[in-house]
């Protein structure tokens, strides 16, 4: 029930009807039995500064922040010297901590939250070799979480080279200890124990969207699927579907497969112990969002 004394978190961004974030935190907070109530806003681009404000106005306990305020957070924010190590580096913030002392601090979770998931399927990634595929905001925060976790090789891989050099300019000054960018090079592909795709490749991608031959068109894989094998473990930040076409051969390969909601939902349990110091249970929080995407389906 909500009270008087009900602390309220939430998220920013535009368009924000789409996120997950409510059922995911809302059932955190149930769990925990923590007097704690989330909620979406919608917020307009160039209101980031506004929304901060009003975060100390109305004391909203943390902000969940998404597209396309992460970068502005992190400018308005940084004025205050306030922002984690990868956060930073980043230049972007996807959290927001209110202090007792009315201060505010950013943070970035995306990455680690990612780290996490891999580590939870049983797949350490400590000097072991990796080739992402991408070279946006997940890319970054994936790469520059990768660098802090200690693996051995980081290949980047992106249509655009100058994405993909930032990329791995993020995880080399994160601590890889040796990153390569070659964006037509299959070997950085089929050398790596471990590829993750950091694209939006494969959302949306239904199982009967087959061409005339019956096989799923190569435009839907962020890499050449007949590169991966059984050694490899395949990891995909998308979670709509669960199963990507690019998970759906790792499987039929017999390699580890990950997909993206274990990376959303670790970094909201990251999130949840940045605000009120305690971890909410993940099972509770990946059946609530599995609950959301069904409804969504029907």
């Amino acid at each position: 029930m909500i009270a008087g004394s009900t602390r309220v978190a939430a998220v920013i961004g535009s368009p924000i009807e789409h996120s997950l974030s409510p059922a995911l935190h809302n059932a955190a907070f149930e769990q925990l039995g923590i007097d704690w109530v989330y909620v979406a806003f919608h917020v307009p681009v160039g209101g980031a500064p506004q929304a901060l404000d009003a975060m100390r106005a109305l004391r909203i306990g943390g902000l969940s922040v998404t597209m396309p305020h992460k970068e502005a957070i992190a400018e308005a924010l940084a004025t205050e010297g306030r922002l984690d190590p990868a956060a930073a580096a980043l230049r972007s913030v996807n959290t927001v901590v209110a202090r007792d002392d009315g201060s505010l601090e950013g943070h970035s979770t995306d990455g680690a939250g990612f780290v996490a998931s891999l580590r939870s399927s049983g797949v350490e990634v400590r000097g072991r070799s990796v080739c992402l595929l991408g070279g946006g905001g997940a890319a970054r925060a994936i790469a520059d979480a990768l660098g802090r976790s200690g693996v051995s090789h980081l290949a980047v891989r992106n249509r655009t080279r100058s994405a993909a050099e930032l990329v791995a300019e993020l995880g080399a000054a994160a601590g890889a200890h040796a990153v390569s960018v070659d964006p037509d090079d299959d070997r950085a592909v089929a050398d790596a124990e471990i590829i993750v795709n950091a694209t939006s490749i494969g959302m949306g991608v239904s199982i009967n969207d087959t061409d005339d031959t019956g096989s799923l068109p190569r435009h839907v894989f962020p890499c050449d699927p007949a590169l991966i094998d059984s050694a490899h473990v395949v990891a995909d930040i998308v979670y709509h579907p669960r199963v990507t076409p690019l998970l759906r051969v790792a499987r039929a390969t017999g390699a580890i497969a990950i997909d993206g909601l274990g990376m959303l939902v670790h970094q909201a349990a990251l999130q949840q112990r940045l605000w009120h110091g305690r971890v909410p249970d993940l099972v509770v929080m990946e059946a609530a969002a599995e609950r959301e995407l069904a409804a969504r389906r029907q």
